[in-house]
């Protein structure tokens, strides 16, 4: 009982990470063409979007070792952990970058984090 709330619940979650990732991309590319370096509301909103997939994350593994689906482990933690290392990565490298394109690199990681995440959510439901 308790699991399937809890699984209705990673839908959702990947819903608000995949629409919050590429509202900070197209941020992110707006700021680009502007030739501005990330601001510190992209900032957050990466960190925002940091904590969304570490719930996630671990969401979706203990459901993955709790339930009885035949989901593929290793590739199912595989795009977790790069999901959740990704955006820090693309943070620190924008900040990084004194040129205008640092929120290029931003809008990239922001954009790979919506497409990671809906292929999570592919791989939970393969076998469902």
């Amino acid at each position: 009982m308790v699991l399937r709330r809890i699984a209705a619940v990673l839908v959702p979650l990947a819903a608000l990470v995949v629409v919050s990732a590429l509202v900070l991309a197209g941020w992110s590319l707006v700021a680009t063409a502007r030739g501005v370096r990330p601001s510190t509301g992209q900032l957050i909103g990466s960190a925002a979007i940091e904590v969304l997939l570490v719930v996630q994350a671990l969401v979706g593994i203990v459901l993955m070792v709790t339930d009885d689906r035949d989901v593929e482990r290793v590739t199912f933690v595989g795009y977790h952990l790069t999901a959740v290392l990704l955006l820090p990565l693309g943070v620190g490298w924008g900040i990084a970058d004194r040129s205008r394109w640092g929120n290029g690199v931003l809008a990239i990681a922001a954009a790979t984090e919506a497409v990671l995440v809906l292929r999570l959510l592919q791989i939970w439901g393969e076998r469902a």
